[in-house]
């Protein structure tokens, strides 16, 4: 079951170092990655749209993003285009059509240990930071920021510039 599997209990955040003999970045911060920040589209792209400006920045993947900060979802140059190779989705559609609605969030201040343990099953995290805000009539409320995509590439670069022999 899931919920006495180790790993799934620190992806999920429900378990913090089971690790017995960690790496020497087991406990390091996921800000310290570099990452730059990221590409975000917005759900009104056309799946064309989102085709060209992946190729075209030199991304495989960007957070779709609406207008309100809400996060609805991943869109990876591969699934669009073999979502409309396939006809399950047109060139004219928007992304929100083609994007995975399942995904995986970590934030800055999370262990790049978690951060390894998501990533044995799935191909990125979205970094997330939370922000307060407050609206007209001094009500608050935290939203969350897309601060940039991680992939298992991006820890094994950390993990080998830096790596303590």
């Amino acid at each position: 079951s899931k919920f006495v599997n180790d790993k799934w209990m620190i992806k999920n955040g429900f378990l913090n170092d089971v690790q017995e003999h960690k790496p020497w970045w087991w406990n390091i911060k996921v800000q310290k990655l570099n990452l730059s920040a990221p590409l975000i589209l917005l759900p009104e792209v056309s799946c064309q749209k989102a085709i060209e400006i992946l190729q075209e920045k030199g991304y495989d993947q960007a957070p779709v993003v609406a207008e309100s900060g809400l996060i609805l979802g991943m869109v990876t140059l591969s699934n669009t285009l073999s979502s409309v190779l396939a006809g399950n989705a047109e060139f004219s559609d928007p992304v929100t059509k083609v994007i995975y609605d399942q995904f995986s969030k970590i934030g800055l201040e999370d262990s790049l240990g978690k951060l390894s343990c998501i990533l044995e099953n799935d191909h990125f995290a979205i970094i997330v930071h939370e922000q307060m805000q407050f609206n007209g009539n001094g009500s608050s409320f935290m939203k969350q920021m897309v601060f940039g995509v991680v992939t298992a590439m991006d820890l094994l670069t950390f993990v080998s510039r830096n790596d303590k022999k």
